[in-house]
């Protein structure tokens, strides 16, 4: 393999920065600056209250000694709240505001539509298949990231 076009990493490394302009296209067109990775916290701390930092981390693949900037940037834009944990007084849990669900909720139908630019250029049982295999091939190798996704804590 030294032809670029047919390193799967070199791929997906463009299909990363083309998703990721997407996104911000498409929210940034509503007048919200949110990052892809503090859309998914931000979604996920919805999700699970109470969460915190440490937990969350493992929940959006993201390492955990910089997971603090993103939750410190959630918070000065008033859409989480941190406090700390009173089972364990070294944790921040994590709780969305109601300006962090607002967000959301205008931003849900941007981000859906981003989703689809994505995927234009391909059928539904192109994208379907796409996805499937995405998902195949990064869980056959979750645990070599640095960042591995980890399952929800069990209620």
């Amino acid at each position: 393999m030294t032809e670029l076009k047919n390193m799967p990493g070199h791929l997906i490394r463009r299909f990363h920065q083309i998703a990721v302009a997407i996104f911000h296209e498409q929210v940034g067109a509503a007048g919200v600056d949110l990052t892809p990775v503090q859309f998914a916290a931000l979604l996920r701390v919805r999700a699970h209250p109470d969460v915190d930092q440490a937990t969350l981390a493992g929940l959006i693949a993201y390492d955990r000694t910089t997971i603090g900037g993103v939750v410190d940037r959630l918070a000065q834009k008033g859409y989480i709240i941190r406090q700390t944990s009173e089972k364990d007084r070294r944790a921040r849990i994590l709780r969305i505001t109601s300006e962090g669900e607002a967000v959301l909720d205008l931003i849900a139908p941007l981000v859906e539509t981003a989703q689809q630019t994505m995927m234009r250029g391909l059928t539904g049982d192109e994208a379907a298949e796409l996805m499937r295999l995405l998902s195949k091939a990064t869980d056959a190798v979750n645990e070599l990231s640095r960042a591995p996704l980890k399952d929800p804590p069990s209620p």
